[in-house]
């Protein structure tokens, strides 16, 4: 087991934990979580014995093999496959001591050891191993062809994947995860996720990925007020731990604080009179006796909102028959051919469509988002815009895209240079930047600064069509939470890419998926995906795509098709079908509840308004000569949010009408 016992550590002048107790059992699977800052990072320092403890001592078994990612990759010519095999260490070193001794002349001493050798070999699975590594990297992303490549050639994602890749290879009794999501897709989490399920060593991961914990673990360590408190279960089940503790602790705070009022009462009415001087004497002594109760505080929470659009064109876009890429250009920067990556793509997005895209790793998510964020233009085919369509777009690598050497101020002012001062730094200040931290440079901001940063610009803007790829990277947990309510109640229309399960289901209701260079609905949810995903892509069964179509266009997989494998013959059939049944009927209610929750955020939002605008109105100041202006605003308002709950409550009725009838 690990055991941390009065553990203290200082970095610089800030203490990060002070003495700590904790005990972590052998194959505990554990997520580390905590604000950021607050000594993750520093505290799998300490367990690398990079860092040593200020007071105390960390203890584990001395045999344990540990793993870990390296935050660094060299730009070696070696290929992928042979780097990733390189993290099981052990076996490279039998490997090296085999070459040794077979270089030697023959003796039979030599022969016996090159005999231990091999047995050595075949109990490290080294005739396995070229195959278990070629596995992990198709399921990290790579394609074989990749596998043969030199790690100079891959970019910097790609080469934190060949570093997870290498933790993985290495056999480990603890194994140490600092953000293993952020340079991966979503195909690739649900793959990491059902590794992780069957590693049987102790496992620590630091993640902001709430599904991917919930998935993975099965206790939270939090640090908070340099203490570490262990929680038996998942992140969902800690929170609700949390939310427990601190409606007791408050409970205690608030009986306390009666308690010491009455004492404090007591001793000053009586402290001076000799009759009762014995008993104020020993009231005195139960006050200084008592503890003093802190209140249990939740981290700061953050929040924003994305401004009303200011237009509303119907449809936003309508693509044409578009095929999707990029110019291929010669040495002379002229083009000589095209690669397509999404063909014939027929597309358009209504007012109000809040829509996930899925798609395997290279998939071509990414080109599509360009496409029509206007970033690519189509290879061949028409992109039409709606008349007062706003693009507010937020790439993949959006955070290096920002100018490093200017401030925050700066970024806004560029974009809105005729607005007052005080008007952009009470803005950013809603977003976290306050102070001093508005007009400095963000070079030395965190990833989740600058991210956002770049969603603060985006808002500003007020986008009708909101094209969000990958938007939670670099994002901790409050402020992913923060991203999710706000898109939730944006009342524009959107198109998200993210590995971010939490944040799709909260704020999508319908999916489509790119696979195989085409464009099509996904009729289903993400745990159809993972299902689909897991027949497909990850070999865990020979599913393939359902044939095309009486359109000669492939049909993607329902949730009925991609349901789990069937039941054993011996089980009853009825069992089979009313299971069948229930799954189809799932599936048909799933989009007409989300639909109904997110009309239920809007009818709220709009009764708000309106009854702001019946207070107004109430108001006899609006009725004056001078204000005529504004009472005509008003009443058109009033009229507008009238119309608008009848619509919003009239599309309720009928989805709840929907609902009846299937439940019927």
């Amino acid at each position: 087991m690990i055991r941390f016992l009065n553990v203290s550590l200082m970095r610089g002048t800030k203490p990060l934990l002070e003495s700590v107790d904790l005990t972590l059992n052998p194959g505990d699977k554990i997520g580390l979580i905590g604000a950021n800052g607050a000594g993750k990072s520093s505290l799998f320092a300490l367990l690398r014995n990079e860092l040593h403890p200020d007071q105390g001592e960390i203890d584990f078994p001395a045999k344990w093999r540990m793993a870990y990612v390296a935050q660094e990759t060299p730009p070696l010519e070696r290929c992928a496959l042979d780097y990733a095999i390189d993290g099981d260490v052990t076996l490279r070193k039998l490997e090296e001591e085999l070459v040794r001794l077979e270089a030697q002349p023959e003796s039979t001493e030599n022969g016996i050891a090159i005999g231990h050798i091999y047995s050595a070999l075949a109990d490290a699975d080294a005739y396995t191993v070229q195959s278990r590594g070629e596995q992990l990297l198709l399921g990290l992303g790579f394609t074989l062809d990749q596998m043969k490549q030199p790690i100079v050639s891959f970019s910097g994602g790609w080469r934190m994947r060949l570093n997870l890749a290498q933790a993985l290879m290495c056999p480990s009794d603890l194994l140490l995860l600092d953000e293993p999501t952020n340079h991966l897709d979503l195909d690739a989490i649900i793959w990491l996720e059902d590794w992780l399920k069957r590693y049987a060593g102790t496992l620590i991961i630091i993640s902001h990925d709430r599904d991917f914990l919930d998935e993975v673990v099965n206790v939270i360590v939090h640090i908070d007020e340099r203490k570490l408190k262990r929680y038996s279960g998942n992140y969902s089940g800690f929170e609700r731990q949390r939310a427990a503790q601190m409606i007791l602790a408050a409970g205690a705070l608030a009986k306390q604080q009666r308690q010491r009022a009455h004492l404090e009462s007591f001793v000053n009415r009586f402290k001076a009179q000799a009759s009762k001087a014995r008993q104020a004497q020993s009231r005195m002594k139960a006050l200084e006796k008592m503890e003093e109760l802190a209140p249990l505080r939740a981290a700061a929470e953050f929040s924003f909102e994305f401004r009303e659009p200011l237009a509303a064109p119907n449809p936003l876009l309508v693509m044409e028959d578009v095929n999707a890429g990029y110019h291929i250009l010669d040495e002379h920067g002229d083009v000589v051919g095209d690669k397509v990556i999404v063909s014939d793509i027929k597309f358009s997005l209504q007012i109000g469509q809040r829509i996930g895209l899925l798609g395997v790793n290279g998939a071509g998510k990414s080109t599509l988002i360009k496409t029509i964020a206007g970033e690519l233009m189509p290879l061949t085919g028409d992109a039409t815009l709606g008349k007062g369509l706003s693009i507010g777009y937020f790439a993949q690598h959006q955070v290096e895209m920002l100018r490093h050497d200017e401030s925050p101020l700066w970024h806004l002012a560029k974009i809105a240079p005729t607005v007052r001062e005080q008007e952009l730094r009470n803005f950013l200040g809603g977003f976290n930047f306050p102070g001093n931290m508005v007009t400095s440079s963000i070079r030395p901001f965190s990833g989740g600064e600058k991210a956002r940063l770049a969603l603060a610009l985006i808002v500003w803007q007020r986008p009708n069509l909101l094209l969000l790829d990958e938007p939670t990277n670099h994002l901790d947990l409050e402020t992913r939470e923060a991203l999710t309510m706000a898109l939730a109640q944006f009342e524009g229309t959107l198109v998200v890419v993210s590995h971010d399960r939490h944040l799709l289901r909260a704020t999508t209701d319908q999916f489509i998926i790119v696979a195989d260079g085409k464009l099509q609905p996904f009729d289903g949810d993400l745990d159809d995906y993972k299902d689909w995903l897991f027949q497909t892509k990850l070999g865990k069964g020979t599913t393939v795509l359902p044939a095309a179509g009486k359109d000669n266009k492939t049909a993607f997989p329902t949730a009925a098709a991609v349901a789990a494998p069937s039941a054993p013959v011996v089980e009853k059939k009825d069992k089979k079908v009313e299971a069948e049944q229930r799954q189809r009927m799932a599936a048909l209610k799933k989009p007409i509840e989300t639909k109904i929750k997110h009309l239920e955020v809007q009818i709220a939002k709009r009764n708000e308004q309106k009854a702001d605008v019946d207070g107004k109105l109430g108001e006899a100041s609006v009725y004056e000569a001078a204000n005529k202006a504004r009472l005509k605003t008003l009443l058109a308002d009033q009229s507008f949010y009238k119309k608008d709950l009848a619509t919003l409550e009239a599309e309720w009725m009928e989805l709840q009408e929907q609902l009846e009838g299937l439940a019927a």
